[in-house]
């Protein structure tokens, strides 16, 4: 029997249609589902995408749900629980995704795990967010949705306009995460875990006079031994999430390690790049035995 596996992902991508073709590899079946062709018919129950439905695969594997974190990108998952709740085996399961896309709930769920991470208040208030810049001296203000530093602005305290930009701020992110700017050294890591297992480690080494890492912002991949503490607090920062595949971004501080986040679908390239680890590999043939199993 040949399963049918779906890659949820966009299509042309090369993350996406790297774990499309190491499936067809193994299964002979190749399909990359985009979120914005599926239509959910709950009268009858039907979850389509170019005539097929969904619910009639052995498996679906999420590579990417949308092209940006967004509130709608939330509604492409829980679209996506139809075909779950039909027994088709999804990887990520769609309801450990939705804690993880919005970086609230993702902190929040860090915080309660007491997880090190940098000082973050989370405020609607604007005095509220002016009082905090002067505590933590220089702070970045995040989007709750957003990838690769995308719409995060960095701020000091000392700056003429500070007020002003973080009016500008709340303008569009009513609800402002305000997390104190870390001392990153000039790099942070990427900690890959499959099924809850430790794989490989790789390194983000930031461009010169940029102040973060992101590959997006000019960042260049490298790899990373890190000791059995490192590792066992990167598996501590993934466990209460119940992913298939992830990265944990850690930073490397004066003051120790902390945790900025928990990926939801994982860094491919960074894996590949960094540590020389094909990760679409090693993520068919973990969904194939679940599968199988």
């Amino acid at each position: 029997m040949t399963e049918k596996i779906g890659v949820i992902g966009t299509p042309g991508k090369w993350s996406t249609e790297a774990l499309a073709d190491a499936l067809e590899q193994r299964t002979g079946f190749r399909l990359v589902v985009d979120m914005s062709c599926v239509t959910l018919d709950l009268v009858s129950g039907a979850l389509t995408c170019d005539g097929i439905d969904l619910a009639s695969l052995d498996g679906l594997v999420i590579k990417k749900i949308s092209e940006t974190y967004s509130p709608h990108a939330l509604d492409r998952l829980e679209m996506l629980r139809v075909a779950e709740a039909k027994g088709v085996k999804i990887f990520s399961a769609p309801t450990s995704i939705l804690r993880l896309m919005d970086r609230l709930a993702c902190t929040v769920t860090l915080a309660n795990a007491g997880i090190p991470m940098p000082p973050t208040v989370i405020t609607e208030d604007a005095t509220a967010a002016v009082q905090t810049l002067a505590r933590f001296g220089s702070a970045v203000f995040k989007p709750l949705f957003s990838t690769k530093a995308r719409g995060m602005v960095l701020l000091d305290h000392g700056a003429p306009d500070a007020a002003a930009q973080i009016a500008a701020f709340r303008a569009v992110n009513p609800v402002m995460y305000i997390q104190q700017k870390a001392d990153l050294s000039g790099q942070d890591l990427g900690m890959v875990f499959l099924d809850g297992e430790y794989v490989c480690t790789y390194s983000r080494v930031g461009q010169s006079g940029s102040w973060n890492t992101t590959i997006h912002s000019g960042g260049k991949y490298a790899p990373f031994d890190p000791d059995p503490a490192l590792i066992e607090l990167g598996r501590r920062a993934q466990a209460p999430f119940g992913l298939t595949f992830t990265t944990v971004d850690i930073a490397l501080t004066p003051d120790g390690p902390i945790v900025f986040e928990v990926s939801a679908f994982g860094g491919y390239r960074g894996a590949l790049d960094g540590c020389g680890i094909d990760a679409s590999a090693l993520v068919a043939d973990h969904v194939l035995g679940e599968v199988r199993a």
